[in-house]
């Protein structure tokens, strides 16, 4: 009698409920599929019922967890009040999830925010591996964080001068640090969802870690975490433009593709495309600050805006006829699709890891804009180690002005050693995900340990 066939493996990827969480998620679920493997992708049923299924996509399979809010999308509120509901909620409906089905699933896979994951899996007796959606570097200065360094940022973090020193990272400023680092911040429960990452990572032995990199780009915090952590390059996870959509999208995309359309009738490397992320937001003032510094470039710009629910952030900018004359507005884009564009010539960002990374691979040269989170890091990294862009600087109230803003845009797009440096580190990525390359061979690797099993 012949031989039965082996059933593929079977790996839940549990992922946390937004956008810049799920599109990675969906390109790591992707290339398992490729490799052979059927993964079930798990994140909150308030984002999972926006998907688009009607295209299934083979190998592919959906569940979802309960973050208390299974109607509607929320994370556009309270940061602290959600993180925590979705753990109280997700880890009940993770243990009754996996107390019916959990026999069939080879490996867990849990992403950044969803700690408490691991700690289920663990209960079931699931091998889990944390798949990290920010820089090896973040993960690096988190673990530094909970092992000592805790008390030598808080003590010194208000003084302007202060820089902490870690190992495989460049100097830290205060403003390049997490800003869930600085005591007056009032999102404390990131700050406690990285300590818990850092603790479990501490419970496992030879505890392997998934990132969103690539080994060239950051070898010395990869090296450096080497004694806690084998920290594992597997990005970029974004798609190829002939890829089609998985059905993640949350923001709804013009059919028309008016800006495709648009951005065909400017020259190469003229546009300034302009967005912050899914959830990264400017005050008012701000936006006008910033319209007036697009405006004084006279460059052609892209510029994404997002349809804002709040009703006192609706007004008009004050400038906005003399904003369409020069460039184009919209609510939403593929941005992979734009960066890709030869007509793009800088990308201002708030410097989210996706965005970041996206313009890295893309070889577009940035202006950075940070916010919060991770931002500051990425924004760190971009200027003083890839060397890809510059950071706006803020005045004395916390606001950038439009003379910055144009200083920046000008410093970039006419900045030859910059191009250079984004088309070295576009020329590197593609070379890591191609056949035989360090993210190729590690997601290889990753997949041959679960046939394994």
């Amino acid at each position: 009698m012949a031989d039965q066939p082996q059933p593929p493996p079977q790996v839940l990827l549990v992922t946390f409920a937004s956008q810049g969480h799920i599109n990675p998620s969906l390109q790591f679920a992707n290339k398992l599929i490729n490799n052979g493997v059927h993964v079930t992708l798990m994140s909150a049923s308030s984002m999972i019922h926006q998907f688009n299924k009607a295209s299934p996509v083979h190998g592919l399979s959906y569940a979802y967890y309960s973050d208390g809010y299974d109607h509607a999308f929320q994370l556009s509120g309270d940061t602290n009040h959600y993180l925590s509901e979705t753990k109280r909620h997700g880890t009940q409906s993770l243990r009754e999830f996996l107390a019916d089905q959990g026999t069939r699933f080879t490996s867990i896979v849990y992403c950044t925010l969803l700690p408490w994951v691991a700690t289920v899996a663990r209960e079931f007796h699931i091998p889990a591996t944390l798949l990290w959606f920010q820089p090896a570097s973040l993960l690096n200065i988190c673990h530094h964080y909970f092992k000592g360094y805790d008390e030598i940022i808080t003590k010194n973090i208000d003084d302007p001068m202060f820089t902490v020193q870690m190992p495989g990272l460049p100097p830290l400023s205060r403003h390049d640090l997490p800003s869930f680092f600085i005591p007056s911040n009032p999102q404390a429960m990131p700050l406690l969802t990285m300590k818990e990452h850092v603790e479990v990572l501490d419970q496992e032995t030879n505890p392997r870690v998934l990132v969103n990199t690539f080994d060239l780009l950051e070898t010395e915090a990869i090296k450096a975490a080497d004694k806690w952590y084998s920290m594992v390059g597997i990005g970029p996870l974004m798609p190829n433009l002939a890829e089609t959509s998985m059905g993640g999208d949350l923001f709804k995309v013009t059919k028309e593709h008016r800006e495709m359309e648009w951005l065909n009738t400017k020259p190469e490397t003229s546009v300034i495309y302009v967005a912050f992320g899914s959830l990264s937001t400017l005050a008012k003032p701000q936006m006008e600050l910033l319209a007036k510094g697009l405006l004084e470039t006279g460059r052609p710009f892209l510029w994404v805006i997002r349809e804002s629910t709040d009703e006192q952030e609706t007004d008009p900018l004050s400038r906005l006829n003399e904003l369409k004359k020069l460039g184009m507005i919209v609510p939403w884009c593929s941005q992979v699709q734009v960066l890709s564009h030869p007509s793009i010539g800088c990308f201002l960002t708030h410097s989210g890891w996706n965005s970041t990374f996206e313009s890295l691979v893309s070889g577009v040269p940035m202006v950075t804009f940070p916010q919060w989170v991770d931002q500051g890091t990425n924004s760190k990294l971009v200027q003083d180690v890839w060397k890809t862009g510059v950071r706006l600087r803020q005045n004395e109230d916390g606001m950038v002005e439009a003379g910055e803003i144009k200083r920046c845009l000008e410093m970039v797009m006419g900045g030859e050693e910059i191009k250079k440096n984004a088309k070295k580190w576009k020329d590197l990525a593609k070379e890591a995900v191609e056949e035989g390359g360090t993210s190729y061979n590690n997601i290889k690797a990753f997949v041959e340990e679960l046939t394994n099993k």
